[in-house]
């Protein structure tokens, strides 16, 4: 099985990439633009293995490809041997930017998020694939599960990434906790603050928090966002259609104030770190904890989680009631980008992309534990319950949305998530932790 280490380090090199990416993205307007990406057809010329850049700090991806060419995609491998390439993960852009200069891009690469989007280096010049047109063409584009393709195309402009690693965010919570309450997973954000309400009353916490961090609780305030203004209400403010001074974005922050005010997120949460806030919640003293899917490594791990892994459920943030998003809306990314070279994709390298998205979905799963944004086409056992009702949700979503600081610069990130302590505790308002992020914004748009 995966290992704890192993996957945040896979989640470390996504968040990263994209966290340099998107200020690239940001500066230069890039959003909905339509794909500038290479067409589908097999029309390039295979070169002599198959070789596949990666970052050293995700070897679960190289090996689970080995063993696809040992195995599934075994006529593949005869016919185009697979060979690796790695490179660290801070020099990525540096050195994917020096292959396309030299046209020595392998044929499947890692790169930056802001490289492949439709005005980056590589979108623009159009050497890297549309995996949408080209799969459609292979027959396997069902092979891909819409919730990935969402997320893909959100987080790049355009499918040009193939979803090697999944994680949707929601809200954990205790199942016992829960059933002794006669509670059930809240359908809206008032339902939530009742439930809430009913926790804290009966002794337990409400919400196991990692305030140390601050990305936990920023991502309330973008959940919020999204199930008020809708989908595209970050969009907006990337593109000025919206501000986040406007009311309806106010408000967002006005709420998780309050949630902290009113102790829904225990004492001294502020200054407890990730893995105090896991155990809060893996111990049975909290009944909630918002986080990601990468949680399961935590869940699955017997020492850590005490209650059980049948007492642990996972639902999405609740509608705001008269909102325009929706409950169906989880949020999600989809790790590093990982594209193919146009000029690379002959009739070879076409089978190779073939036998991938129809495998490594259940190879995968199987073997390392990891959810990707493939369809899992083989039956897996042995996988812990957790894992695979994660899986399935996964299987089952249509639409995603991105988090909160996705679209925004580092800079502005950073803001966020610093000033954001100062908004829980009362010692900045509402209006202020908008109006300076929202400066923060304007100042870093080029």
């Amino acid at each position: 099985m995966i290992t704890r280490r192993t996957r945040h380090s896979m989640l470390a090199v996504g968040i990263a990439l994209a966290t340099a990416g998107t200020l690239a993205a940001c500066s230069s307007g890039a959003g909905s633009g339509s794909s500038t990406a290479g067409g589908s057809a097999a029309t390039g010329k295979d070169p002599s293995s198959f070789t596949v850049l990666t970052a050293n700090e995700n070897p679960t991806l190289a090996k689970e490809l080995d063993a696809l060419a040992a195995n599934q995609c075994k006529a593949e491998n005869k016919a185009l041997p697979l060979s690796h390439q790695t490179t660290a993960q801070a020099d990525v852009v540096q050195k994917v930017t020096l292959l396309a200069s030299q046209g020595s891009l392998p044929a499947h690469f890692i790169a930056g998020t802001a490289m492949v989007r439709p005005d980056g280096d590589l979108g623009k010049g159009k050497l890297v694939l549309d995996y949408k047109k080209a799969l459609t063409d292979l027959g396997a584009w069902d092979d891909v599960l819409p919730a990935a393709s969402s997320t893909v195309q959100s987080v790049y402009g355009q499918m040009v990434s193939l979803p090697y690693q999944y994680n949707v965010e929601g809200i954990w919570y205790n199942k016992e906790i829960f059933s002794k309450l006669g509670l059930t997973p809240p359908q809206t954000f008032d339902d939530l603050l009742a439930d809430a309400k009913k926790v804290k009353d009966a002794g337990y916490t409400p919400f196991a928090i990692d305030g140390k961090d601050a990305w936990p609780i920023t991502r309330l305030i973008g959940m919020y966002i999204f199930r008020n203004v809708g989908p595209d209400a970050m969009k907006d403010i990337q593109s000025g259609k919206a501000k986040l001074t406007d009311a309806a974005y106010v408000k967002a922050a006005t709420q998780v104030q309050q949630m902290a005010k009113d102790g829904y997120f225990g004492e001294g949460f502020i200054s407890k770190d990730a893995a105090t806030a896991n155990n809060d919640f893996l111990t049975g003293k909290a009944a909630m904890k918002y986080d990601g899917s990468w949680l399961l490594a935590n869940i699955n791990d017997k020492t850590q989680n005490k209650i059980g892994a049948d007492s642990i459920g996972l639902m999405p943030f609740p509608a705001v009631s008269g909102g325009k998003g929706s409950i169906d809306q989880w949020a999600a990314n989809a790790g590093a980008a990982m594209a193919m070279s146009t000029k690379s994709y002959g009739p070879k390298v076409s089978a190779w992309l073939k036998c991938i998205t129809q495998n490594y979905g259940s190879q995968a799963l199987q073997d390392a534990g990891v959810i990707s944004g493939f369809k899992v086409n083989k039956a897996v056992t042995d996988i812990p319950a957790p894992t695979k009702m994660v899986q399935e949700k996964v299987a089952g979503i249509k639409q995603t949305v991105l988090w909160f600081e996705a679209l925004m610069d580092a800079k502005s990130t950073a803001l966020a998530q610093s000033n954001v302590s100062l908004l829980t505790t009362g010692q900045m308002s509402p209006q202020d932790y908008m109006s300076q992020l929202q400066s923060s914004v304007d100042a870093n748009k080029q």
